[in-house]
């Protein structure tokens, strides 16, 4: 038995476990069916009479549509079907409509593209060349029109608003952005011996999967669908698919199994509601799988991020004041990333406390590929800003950046800038074990820092 088993019975019968994992070797769970090639991928599925489908995509950042015609992808032999968005039942994701996030994206362009490669027209054939040489031989005429491609001219007036809002960016509470407002920020300014300012930036982070994203849809019985995919949402994709169908989800059956590369970038639904819609306009299975090509371009990636922190800083290492501009990238649509802009926001302080916040966070959209989550996504960024900045405040001042952190961090009962509570803090203990391990020895009186209090060395 494994030791890993034997940790298991441990726990279940109530004993002390020992909880000796870290350092330690531990077999995953899942890899033994790795390396045999028995984890089950949807790929792995065998289905009798498959069909492929492969898209037409936008060659243009945006531009209107002005005619389609699919008449010469239908000559071609093997192919078996081309669908528009008037075969789309409601042609619309709709993902975090729950949580205020508009659905704005379609399924299959209408009228416009928003962004180079864009879904146009879906082409089913018997064999995937089939299948792709149909999509080459869809006729679209378009008439180009200007592109935002950069952060800061999403938020320019001078630049066309291609959404249909009138704006480019996503509106909080009627804001144009997420505010955080915290204290006095001129006050603590004023008050500052050192002023601080710096900005950072990110490009857009493609997840790089070894398994590009797919699925295979088989009509099973009772009028029913088989999903079979490598999606990380199984419930967002039953639900999104039954909403765009406009059929109850207990006619679908969504299955999933090993993904072969995740990390937030299957979770946007975009194969599975077309790829269904074509099993049930043939009667047959349907396989969607992007090339890597389409991966590398069209699957969705962490925002491009744009941030500015301005800090007001006391000779002890106190930071007084500390005003955020922050620029997220959507893309051409929102899926998850309003989200993740408020997710950046509450976090702008990071574990600090911070008496005077000032933050203006922006959802803006581009004529890029739409974003969405990657580990962490929304925070991930912040994060980096806020401890380069932090490490930049030490080097001014002449002070360790363990001590100027473990001067700033959260104590129990501190109250963030969003005006919640703290709980559980436990950042000076972690930089302390951290410090110990490296062999960082801290100034006399640190010792005594805790996470709990606040002691007479931080003030």
């Amino acid at each position: 038995m494994s030791e890993f088993a034997i940790r298991r019975l441990s726990l279940e019968g109530g004993k002390p476990a020992t909880f000796d994992v870290v350092g330690q070797p531990v077999q995953r769970i899942d890899a033994l069916g790795h390396v045999t090639g028995r984890s089950p991928y949807y790929d792995s599925l065998q289905e009798r009479d498959l069909l492929h489908l492969k898209m037409v995509r936008s060659p243009h950042h945006h531009a209107r549509i002005l005619k389609i015609d699919t008449a010469p992808a239908l000559a071609v032999e093997g192919v078996v079907k081309v669908l528009t968005h008037a075969d789309v039942p409601n042609n619309v994701y709709c993902i975090l409509e729950a949580l205020g996030v508009p659905a704005d994206e379609p399924v299959l362009a209408v009228d416009r593209v928003l962004y180079r490669g864009e879904q146009i027209c879906a082409v089913i054939g018997e064999t995937p060349q089939a299948a792709a040489e149909g999509a080459r031989r869809v006729v679209i005429d378009y008439d180009v029109m200007p592109a935002v491609l950069d952060l800061e001219d999403a938020l320019n007036p001078e630049f066309p608003a291609f959404k249909p809002h009138g704006h480019n960016y996503f509106l909080f509470e009627d804001h144009e952005c997420r505010r955080i407002r915290f204290g006095d920020i001129e006050a603590g300014f004023a008050e500052a011996d050192h002023i601080l300012e710096h900005s950072y930036q990110s490009s857009p982070i493609e997840h790089a999967a070894l398994e590009t994203t797919g699925c295979i849809v088989s009509p099973a019985e009772n009028g029913r669908y088989a999903i079979h995919s490598n999606t990380q949402a199984l419930f967002f994709s039953l639900d999104v698919t039954a909403n765009i169908l406009g059929i109850e989800p207990a006619r679908l059956h969504v299955v999933g199994g090993t993904v072969g590369g995740g990390f937030g970038g299957k979770c946007d639904v975009i194969v599975e509601p077309i790829c269904t819609l074509a099993a049930m306009r043939t009667d047959r299975p349907v396989k969607y799988a992007y090339s890597r090509q389409e991966e590398m371009q069209v699957s969705s990636t962490r925002s491009a991020e744009r941030i500015t922190i301005r800090d007001g800083v006391m000779n002890d290492g106190r930071i007084v004041a500390r005003k955020v501009r922050m620029l997220i990238d959507s893309g051409a649509y929102s899926r998850n990333t309003p989200y993740g802009t408020n997710k950046a926001a509450g976090h702008l302080p990071g574990p600090y406390a911070i008496p005077n916040v000032h933050g203006d966070v922006y959802c803006v959209y581009t004529n890029r590929t739409p974003t969405s989550a990657m580990r962490g996504f929304g925070v991930t960024m912040a994060d980096y800003a806020i401890e380069v900045q932090m490490d930049r405040i030490a080097r001014e001042l002449e002070m360790d950046p363990l001590e100027l952190r473990m001067i700033n961090a959260y104590r129990d009962g501190d109250m963030k800038a969003i005006r919640k509570k703290v709980t559980g803090a436990a950042l000076i203990e972690t930089m302390r074990a951290a410090a110990e391990l490296a062999g960082h020895e801290m100034p006399a009186g640190y010792d005594g820092m805790s996470s709990k209090h606040r002691d007479e060395i931080d003030g």
